[in-house]
């Protein structure tokens, strides 16, 4: 199931991201801290769009690419993150315009496993969450792949989506209540 505590997983404090950004904008070398920090969830997140570890990879670079090269036009207002996901999610919208879009339920694939009567409890439990997922909005999936996915805090997906942090909250909240309705 969905774990209840990651929902409250932060990347680090503003004012740590605050100094990066501005250490990068003097030093372009110093944009390497920006990257170790937040390379991972932005290829997690393309990853569960494009499904595929090739594409995803290059579509890292692009975004990390296109990020260096704007950031000097990057308005501080204390999001990087949000700002680093616009442009991943940018980068995804132009892929898919060449390429057809994968569900997201086909993002992930299972580990294998030594307990089988387990696994196949399991495999039945995650069909079950990717039938239900499957179901959800495009904008609902995405809030998925942005917070559990991505990783990405309250207040990064609603300086990205535009909407204030609790109205955020509020409709993940809901959105996982309505899977777990799906799912009972």
């Amino acid at each position: 199931m969905i774990d209840s505590q990651s929902m409250e997983a932060d990347t680090g404090a503003p004012e740590d991201e605050r100094l990066l950004v501005a250490d990068a904008r003097k030093h372009p070398e110093a944009f390497v801290a920006l990257y170790n920090r937040y390379a991972r969830s932005v290829f997690r997140y393309l990853y569960s769009r494009t499904g595929a570890h090739p594409e995803a990879e290059d579509l890292t670079a692009q975004t990390f690419l296109e990020a260096l090269e704007a950031l000097p036009r990057y308005r501080d207002q204390g999001c990087f993150a949000a700002w680093l996901f616009a442009i991943a999610r940018r980068k995804a919208a132009d892929h898919f315009r060449r390429r057809p879009s994968l569900p997201l339920d086909e993002a992930g694939g299972l580990a294998a496993c030594e307990d089988l009567p387990g696994e196949v409890a399991r495999t039945d439990e995650i069909d079950r969450l990717k039938a239900a997922i499957r179901v959800l909005s495009e904008e609902e999936q995405e809030w998925i792949r942005l917070h559990f996915t991505a990783g990405l805090t309250f207040r990064e997906m609603s300086v990205l989506i535009g909407k204030s942090e609790d109205a955020t909250k509020k409709a993940v909240y809901r959105l996982l209540a309505k899977l777990q309705r799906r799912l009972e």
